[in-house]
């Protein structure tokens, strides 16, 4: 069963904040914006695919999928029986976690 996938504004601002770093300064321009569009893919097909993380109560089932061409994460979880929400998009090199 396909999830439908709900895009937090926080997780949106992340997502067009690196597009737009990552077409003024690599030179696989498009790779950011299929990597992001591939890995919604997966989790709106395999929800489950994600590790595991630690989060707020009120976050129940938070996953993060992990992009290895771009080195970000989509943080991820459960919003009902067909819904996954992205609530953040996170380069893997930061030291903290995105605040949820």
């Amino acid at each position: 069963m396909r999830r439908r996938l709900q895009v937090s504004k926080q997780a949106a601002e992340q997502i067009e904040e690196a597009a737009r770093w990552w077409r003024a300064h690599r030179a696989a321009r498009e790779l950011f914006a299929a990597e992001i569009a591939r890995g919604f893919d997966l989790i709106a097909t395999q929800p489950g695919i994600g590790t595991k993380v630690v989060a707020p109560d009120d976050m129940r089932g938070l996953r993060r999928l992990h992009l290895p061409r771009i080195r970000y994460y989509i943080y991820y979880a459960p919003a009902g029986t067909d819904t996954i929400k992205v609530v953040a998009v996170w380069h893997s090199s930061r030291g903290t976690p995105p605040d949820l």
